[in-house]
């Protein structure tokens, strides 16, 4: 059938679904255990919003379970590819899963203090910091007391760890 007698509405466009955080090439998807349930929690979520287009119009419907199972789709990749890391009890250097307290050494500033994590469990705003930032690159292997540099707003600063947990 010719194109001309297709009704405007028919013509629907697939909805775009943005990706997950990327994992840089090469890396392995680390993720404490709270992340690891967090994302099989987003996974039963989703499964529970997919049944919920049931009251929806077929369109809206079949547009929202595209969306979903994209979602689900790039979920369980995740999930799949996940190594567990356990937390150490007594952590002695920066390390993933363990809580960072560092502060610049000059020029003075606050402490700062966030929780090294997965790249899908990351979050500023909760003070989790994904381990492939390169403020937590620059300084993993260290321990309290040793310094590094990370170059904030175009001008490297000296920071010291203060403690590990």
């Amino acid at each position: 059938m010719s194109r001309g007698f297709v009704k405007e509405d028919d013509q629907e466009e697939p909805p775009f679904v943005p990706p997950r955080a990327s994992l840089p090439l090469g890396v392995d998807n680390y993720v404490t255990s709270e992340g690891f349930e967090l994302l099989k929690q987003e996974r039963e979520e989703l499964l529970q919003s997919r049944k919920k287009t049931l009251s929806l119009s077929e369109r809206d419907r079949r547009r929202e379970n595209t969306v979903i199972d994209v979602k689900i789709s790039q979920l369980d990749e995740r999930i799949d590819s996940a190594q567990l890391i356990e937390h150490n009890e007594h952590p002695s250097e920066v390390r993933f899963g363990v809580e960072v307290s560092f502060k610049p050494v000059s020029p003075k500033g606050p402490l700062r203090t966030f929780k090294i994590v997965g790249v899908d469990e990351a979050n500023i705003r909760v003070l989790k910091v994904s381990f492939t930032a390169p403020i937590v690159q620059a300084m993993m292997g260290k321990h309290v007391g040793d310094t590094f540099a990370f170059e904030q707003a175009g001008t490297p600063i000296q920071f010291e760890i203060t403690n590990i947990a």
